[in-house]
C-alpha cells in the first residue's frame, strides 16, 4: 500500500512543482522580454489580436517555461516515486504535453513555435528528467578530470 500512496504522491507534487516552474517563468517573461507596445499578456484575446507583433524572442520564455516546467516535474517524480519511475515521469511529461496541446487551440502562435514546443520541450524533457533521476537515485555524477 506504502508504494501505491508514494506513486500517487509523485505524480501529484511532479505536476503540481512542474506547473509551479511553468508558470514563474510565464510571468516573469515579460519582464526579461517585454512584449510588443499594447499587448495585456494576461489577456488571450490581446495577445491573439496583437500575435503579429510577436517576433522570435517573445517565444523564448513560454518555451524555457514548458520545457523546464515538464522537466522539473518528470524529475521531481521520477524521484518521489517507489516504482514505475520511468513510467510515472513519462505521464508527467505526457500531460504536460496535452496541456500545450490546449493551449494551441487557446493562445495563438506561429507554426514554426507550435512544432517546436510540441516536439522539444515536453516529452524529450520527461526523457532527460529520467537520465537525471537515474543518475540521482544511483548516486552517479559527473567527475571532470583535472
Amino acid at each position: 500500500m506504502k508504494i501505491i500512496i508514494r506513486n500517487i504522491l509523485a505524480v501529484i507534487i511532479g505536476l503540481a512543482l512542474g506547473s509551479a516552474v511553468n508558470m514563474s517563468l510565464i510571468v516573469a517573461g515579460p519582464s526579461v522580454i517585454p512584449p510588443p507596445a499594447g499587448v495585456d499578456m494576461t489577456d488571450a484575446q490581446s495577445m491573439a489580436a496583437s500575435i503579429h507583433l510577436f517576433g522570435p524572442r517573445d517565444f523564448v520564455f513560454p518555451f524555457l517555461a514548458h520545457a523546464l516546467g515538464t522537466l522539473a516535474g518528470a524529475l521531481t517524480a521520477f524521484i518521489i516515486a517507489a516504482s514505475y519511475r520511468h513510467l510515472i515521469a513519462y505521464a508527467i511529461g505526457a500531460a504536460f504535453l496535452a496541456g500545450g496541446i490546449m493551449m494551441t487551440f487557446t493562445i495563438p502562435a506561429p507554426a514554426w513555435f507550435i512544432v517546436l514546443d510540441l516536439v522539444a520541450a515536453y516529452l524529450p524533457m520527461a526523457w532527460i528528467g529520467t537520465r537525471l533521476g537515474a543518475r540521482i537515485k544511483t548516486g552517479n555524477t559527473v567527475r571532470h578530470s583535472e
